[in-house]
């Protein structure tokens, strides 16, 4: 967050644009430190009347050491608030998912030791429903005598929830108007499992419903379990995918091994009037203080923010300054100088500020 904020003042100074910054604590450290809330009561408030909302990662080990997360008394991991919480309770119903290989960068297949596809061959986006599915609150367990001996998790898949993620799915292929690298065609596939489930069904149907509208855009379907291995074998196929929150979840990470990792990789979570943005990577406590880790997932989520809040007021300005913090790590990155160890190896491996520096002083340069 430090550098990808570092890099926003550096494309706003010369550009007039102010920003009123906020800085609201939460997740686990701050559960652990306060005992009570995984955020501010304030915290809420100041997420509605936000104009666009930058997210860090949130968790934080159990100190009691049983291997998960620091959970909170309603045994919710401490940062559901912020993270979940912000994504129902502003109906964040589109969880858009950049997957993008940029030039200098390896994929992480085999150890990232080969580069199987050129970089443009790898240029989709992965779309998640983000309100539901197995993350609505709706299942439990059962502990008689204080022993967990039931628990269950029940997926709610609803006909608005697949409408509004659908029809975004759509409006961005229209928009992005690239294409698969493959063969240059308009196209949303639906990632689902509709020859068991019935949730996936109806998103099924609800699908080309939609899909009726856009006959510009070829629809095709993908069953989640093969799905995985044409995703890793044939990326140049896809150009927009959509599907149902878990599948995302699984679908996305996976993906991210395309474009470099997860410190490449890039969440928007998207509603009709607010927005928050955040790298998919979660914490990782382990380099926490080291100034070690990969900056350009947070960097390009600020990027994201601005193409994003520039579409929404109109504002040519905000997208200039998206473009050049774009092009700005497209240029350290295929210079290759000023990088992190998980793209270069620790013996070449640059600090995590001088990522972030070289990143903030190369967008500059582009506005000039």
């Amino acid at each position: 967050m430090r550098e990808g904020l570092k890099v926003l003042h550096a494309v706003s100074e010369p550009l007039g644009i102010e920003w009123a910054i906020e800085d609201v604590p939460c997740g686990g450290q701050y559960y652990l430190e306060q005992g009570d809330l995984d955020w501010p009561s304030d915290a809420p408030q100041k997420c509605d009347a936000a104009d666009l909302i930058l997210l860090g990662a949130v968790g934080w080990p159990d100190p009691a050491g049983t291997g998960g997360p620091v959970l909170m008394k309603d045994n919710k991991m401490a940062g559901f608030s912020p993270v979940i919480g912000n994504r129902m309770r502003l109906n964040l119903y589109a969880n858009v998912r950049p997957i993008k290989l940029y030039p200098g960068v390896q994929h992480r297949i085999h150890g990232g030791h080969k580069q199987i596809w050129e970089a443009g061959k790898v240029d989709m986006v992965i779309i998640r429903e983000n309100t539901e599915g197995l993350y609505a609150p709706t299942g439990g367990k059962l502990a008689p005598g204080g022993k967990a001996d039931v628990a269950i998790d029940t997926r709610v898949i609803t006909r608005r929830a697949c409408e509004q993620v659908i029809r975004h799915a759509f409006e961005l292929c229209k928009r992005r108007n690239k294409g698969a690298p493959k063969d240059g065609k308009l196209r949303v596939t639906a990632i689902i499992k509709d020859n068991v489930l019935h949730g996936c069904q109806l998103f099924r149907d609800v699908f080309f419903e939609i899909g009726a509208e856009y006959p510009e855009i070829e629809k095709d379907t993908a069953i989640v379990d093969a799905f995985t291995q044409w995703l890793v074998g044939q990326p140049e196929y896809y150009d927009v995918c959509v599907t149902s929150n878990m599948f995302g979840d699984i679908v996305t990470d996976l993906a991210s091994t395309l474009q470099g990792g997860m410190g490449m990789a890039v969440g928007g979570n998207i509603g009709k009037h607010n927005a928050m943005f955040e790298p998919i990577h979660g914490s990782a406590p382990k380099h926490a203080g080291k100034d070690k880790v990969n900056p350009i997932a947070m960097i390009l989520s600020v990027k994201e923010g601005l193409e994003w809040l520039a579409a929404r007021k109109d504002d040519a300005t905000l997208t200039k300054a998206a473009e050049a913090i774009e092009a700005a790590v497209v240029e350290v990155l295929e210079k290759g100088e000023t990088l992190t160890y998980d793209l270069v190896g620790n013996d070449r491996a640059s600090k995590c500020s001088e990522v972030g520096s070289a990143i903030a002083e190369a967008a500059v340069r582009k506005l000039g």
